[in-house]
């Protein structure tokens, strides 16, 4: 693939290494780069860095006071899973008491969605540094929960001024947090793959992060330091969150959101166990990505190829083994189609409650 936007098929060879300025975003790929990370930030003319993660590993792999010295103000190590709205008022809170000019996500998806909200409100930049493949870092995407859900929207705001993928901060993810995190990239890029609004460079980049994805997740929960398939993954869970950021969710969206918003259930895990199921409802609908999807894949029938995929990667969750329970069907069903988001068939109460009943 040499579309518009997308990473040659010739750049894919370990160590992948790349920089390149897209509209609003500077990215830097390759190992080692999160070492320009000081930097990066005095040439944007940004010297007061207010770092959020979960703590733990990615701080370790990371240490900010080791990459920011007294660009550093504070680290703000409470960012948490589907971005509770209590989080993010004490988080903003911290930034803007300490007056830093940028927040510095460091971490997977509630990092980086702890980063976004706090943007949002406070109109200063955001740098992201992935360890993990959810692709929510190429995104204007923002989601935020509350005692009513979860609520989502699009804001240019929240999506980073700067990217650094280094793809050694993910050597030692456990095994099945890669595999649920890649998937979670898989389902960016499936979904953008139908969506109504999809142009044909979304397609071509939503394609060729479907084939690296495919291809690389294997290795990558097989071996953890494997430096060539953890870049190629990076690269796809990239193209993936680009390509989602050009095009409208669809019903897998919609349905994750309840699940994780009002169920508490695993976000990155309710992904890879919905998908095949939403693939199958839609696959009707949807034939000519259906035809792109099984290129990617290798695999004739779409539905069956991620259901493969799933298990060569050890993913046999289901959603009853996330929480979810039988008498949770008909709310679930109800919340997903009063809000629903557009999706190339229309699924009615029953349709959404027989795919949740799938994937219990």
């Amino acid at each position: 693939m040499s579309g518009k936007g997308g990473l040659p098929r010739r750049d894919v060879i370990a160590p992948l290494r790349f920089n390149r300025d897209l509209p609003g975003t500077r990215l830097l790929f390759a190992p080692g780069a999160v070492l320009e990370l000081r930097s990066q930030l005095d040439s944007l003319g940004l010297h007061r860095a207010f770092v959020v993660s979960t703590g733990g590993r990615a701080a370790a792999l990371a240490p900010p006071q080791e990459l920011l010295g007294d660009s550093l103000i504070e680290v703000y190590s409470a960012a948490r899973e589907h971005v509770p709205v209590a989080v993010v008022a004490k988080a903003l809170a911290r930034f803007r008491a300490v007056g830093a000019d940028v927040c510095v996500a460091v971490g997977g998806g509630s990092a980086i969605g702890l980063g976004k909200a706090i943007v949002k409100e406070s109109g200063t930049p955001l740098v992201a540094v992935p360890t993990t493949y959810s692709g929510s870092e190429m995104t204007s995407i923002w989601g935020q929960t509350d005692g009513n859900g979860k609520q989502t929207g699009r804001d240019r705001m929240v999506k980073p001024r700067l990217v650094i993928y280094d793809a050694a901060l993910t050597f030692g993810l456990p095994a099945d947090i890669s595999a649920a995190s890649g998937m979670n990239a898989m389902a960016h890029a499936v979904e953008s793959m139908y969506a109504a609004n999809a142009t044909r460079e979304t397609l071509e980049i939503a394609e060729e992060a479907v084939r690296l994805l495919a291809h690389s997740l294997p290795s990558v929960v097989a071996r953890g330091t494997d430096l060539e398939a953890r870049s190629t993954v990076f690269a796809g869970a990239h193209l993936a969150g680009r390509a989602l950021d050009e095009a409208a969710m669809g019903l897998h969206h919609r349905i994750c959101h309840v699940l994780g918003g009002t169920f508490a259930l695993s976000h990155a895990l309710t992904h890879a166990v919905v998908l095949p199921h939403v693939v199958a409802f839609n696959s009707s609908s949807a034939p000519q990505a259906m035809t792109r999807l099984a290129r990617a894949l290798g695999s004739d029938d779409v539905a069956a190829g991620l259901v493969a995929l799933n298990r060569s990667i050890g993913v046999t969750a289901t959603l009853s083994a996330l929480g979810l329970r039988e008498r949770d069907l008909d709310r679930a069903a109800d919340e997903v189609t009063v809000t629903p988001y557009p999706n190339p068939r229309p699924a009615s109460r029953d349709d959404v409650r027989a795919i949740l009943l799938a994937a219990l």
